[in-house]
């Protein structure tokens, strides 16, 4: 079980030495785009364990099938599967969100790609890709809101951002994904204007170098934590972030 720490934990009548979240969402259901894996997946198992329930979007099946499967172990939760550079599965999804999860008050934004490529060497093929899952971000959100001012209960939208939005590195060359998460926290400001007085809060986070499958992208598996321990020096911790640094924001 995913502890929501944030809130604290209590015994459970029940079973007095076991520790269980509170049930500070009960009645809340997640939509958690990418949330198969990494800070949407930690997120959702916070969410479920202090009683609410999510959805997962995620491109992978075995991946979203087995975060549907852990989650449930705490409560409810539900998978959805498609490729958002696919704008005609992003419309299925967005379709599939308004007939069936209308009722969810939360969402959290955490689907992206990290492949670092000089600017010379991009085509068009691979910046889009980038600006494809801004695109699907924007309509599932929308989609998403909809659904929340239709129900008049307020929620909550949270981005994740990225440091490189604001900031280049030499060692990771990445304009278009700069572009990208840019982007999203532009859109983060306009929303957060836009749908406050529906009682909608639209944040963002930006971490940096955050220990998630992101990287294996473009990192063999067996060196992933030789690299992201080359970054450690970029952060005041002395260490790069984990997915569990980063789900309270939830």
């Amino acid at each position: 079980m995913s502890a929501n720490w944030l809130h604290g934990l209590h015994h459970h009548a029940d079973q007095p030495d076991e520790f269980r979240a509170m049930p500070v969402f009960e009645g809340q259901k997640l939509v958690v785009v990418g949330g198969s894996s990494g800070m949407g997946r930690d997120t959702a198992a916070d969410v479920v364990a202090a009683g609410g329930c999510a959805v997962i979007i995620g491109q992978d099946q075995h991946r979203v099938d087995d975060t549907v499967r852990e989650l449930a172990k705490d409560g409810q939760a539900y998978g959805i599967t498609a490729d958002l550079a696919d704008r005609m599965q992003v419309d299925r999804v967005c379709r599939q969100l308004a007939g069936e999860h209308a009722d969810a008050t939360l969402l959290v934004n955490a689907a992206g790609f990290f492949i670092p490529k000089p600017f010379l060497d991009y085509d068009g093929p691979f910046y889009d890709s980038y600006l494809e899952l801004d695109r699907a971000i924007f309509f599932l959100t929308q989609t998403v809101a909809r659904g929340i001012i239709d129900a008049g209960r307020g929620g909550s939208i949270v981005n994740i951002g990225s440091m490189w939005a604001h900031q280049a590195i030499a060692a990771t060359p990445s304009s278009g994904y700069s572009v990208a998460k840019a982007g999203l926290h532009a859109l983060t400001r306009n929303l957060a204007i836009e749908l406050a007085p529906h009682n909608i809060r639209v944040n963002a986070v930006a971490p940096a170098v955050v220990a998630t499958p992101l990287y294996e992208r473009f990192v063999p598996r067996d060196k992933i934590d030789e690299t992201l321990h080359s970054f450690d020096g970029f952060h005041p911790l002395g260490r790069v972030g984990t997915a569990r640094d980063h789900t309270p924001w939830a």
